[in-house]
């Protein structure tokens, strides 16, 4: 299906102009997901995210790494060089149909005479989105970061791992992801308020502070009961849940809901050992033989299989699941109905990829806007011959001189 194919998008008329790097594409994905249409915008030449773990490095090929297609799909691409004075002066066109622009680069923007002061009074009603390591103000706005330094910095590390290894990073780019949600969530309520004042504003936005607001528990824990959280591997902090291995792998049980009939399973199984004593019907005394009683536990779970303990455990309405590999995840059967997998065409690989789709579904509109990320430049000719009304010639200067 074309990108530009008529539908009842969810969003559909809002214009973004994403310059954002791996910080916040997925931002702007979310957006063209529910029917904006968003234009990337790299430098001539090609973002240079699109180098971070090349995807393939075989010329014939298009130029990207997996996470650039992934949260590039959906979008139109252009190329435009913003130090260029010509560049700025195309920028400006584009601003003037956009609603949202979003970036993640301190003061590059400002620098260059396209703050959002000055783009605040070409569009009065644009919603300038900044994605930044620190934010736009404080004493380390301008220093260096990336989600490794964001979860350092935000606390995410030091809670993350073994308590008898270092501090560990959180899988994947978890500051970018949630930066983008956060962002996500702020356009939309700033396009609501947009409604009642007709004016757009700068909505800035922090990854340390966005890691931060993942330590629920960690914080409050800390302000309220002067606690300081520690790593603890595969145990939740109170122990409501915990990972333990079994005979194929391991399983998320939580092992003090329903207690008694965990405890009666084991003792049929002749397991149990001294846990069916009845001084560990009390929870108090439970708590502080909480590693012993893993210690009997982890002997049980050793002889089954994650499946099998799942499909009991879930029968009795324990809240258990397997620790499903890659594999698993491709083959479950809960994500095949609900087709949660699409498939992309990539017509100059002469091949379709399976990407992952959306996790949400309305009762009453179709989320089908499904499009490779564009190739460099792509949309050059459609946008500004187009749209912007250029010429061939003034788009072949433009190209000679590194505009575009």
């Amino acid at each position: 299906m074309n990108i530009e194919d008529k539908r009842k998008d969810l969003l559909e008329g809002l214009q973004v102009l994403d310059l954002a790097d791996e910080k916040a594409s997925f931002c702007s994905k979310l957006l063209a997901d529910l029917g904006a249409r968003v234009i990337k915008i790299e430098r001539p030449g090609g973002d240079p995210s699109r180098e971070i773990e090349p995807f393939v490095r075989d010329s014939s090929h298009p130029k990207g790494s997996l996470s650039f297609f992934y949260n590039n799909s959906n979008k139109l691409g252009v190329t435009l060089n913003l130090d260029h004075d010509n560049g700025k002066k195309v920028f400006l066109k584009l601003v003037e149909k956009a609603d949202v622009l979003i970036e993640t680069f301190p003061g590059y923007l400002r620098q260059r005479g396209l703050g959002f002061d000055v783009l605040h009074i070409e569009n009065i009603r644009l919603i300038y989105v900044s994605v930044t390591g620190f934010g736009e103000n404080g004493p380390r706005s301008h220093y260096k970061s990336c989600d490794l330094i964001a979860s350092a910095v935000g606390g995410q590390m030091y809670v993350s791992g073994s308590p008898s290894t270092p501090p560990l990073k959180p899988f994947g780019d978890q500051s970018y992801y949630t930066a983008s949600l956060f962002a996500a969530v702020c356009i939309l309520l700033g396009l609501r308020k947009r409604v009642q004042t007709g004016k757009g504003e700068h909505l800035d936005i922090s990854l340390q502070e966005a890691a931060v607001s993942t330590l629920d528990q960690v914080m409050v824990r800390y302000f309220y009961e002067n606690t300081i959280a520690k790593r603890l591997g595969g145990v939740n902090w109170n122990h409501s849940f915990c990972i333990l291995p079994c005979k194929d792998g391991h399983i998320l049980l939580a092992p003090f809901q329903q207690w008694e009939t965990l405890v009666e399973w084991m003792e049929d199984e002749g397991m149990a050992e001294d846990l069916k004593d009845e001084k560990y019907r009390e929870e108090e005394y439970r708590s502080s033989r909480m590693n012993h009683i893993l210690e009997v536990i982890e002997r049980w779970t050793k002889t089954h299989t994650a499946q099998e303990l799942f499909e009991s455990g879930q029968a009795m309405r324990y809240p258990w699941a397997p620790i499903s590999s890659i594999k698993d995840v491709l083959s479950n059967p809960q994500l095949k109905a609900r087709r949660f997998f699409v498939d992309m065409e990539h017509p100059e690989m002469k091949k379709s990829i399976s990407y992952p789709g959306s996790p949400y579904k309305f009762s009453h509109t179709s989320i089908d806007r499904w499009k490779r990320a564009p190739l460099i430049g792509e949309d050059n000719v459609r946008i500004y011959q187009g749209e912007l009304g250029f010429s061939d010639e003034e788009l072949q200067r433009l190209s000679s001189l590194g505009v575009i």
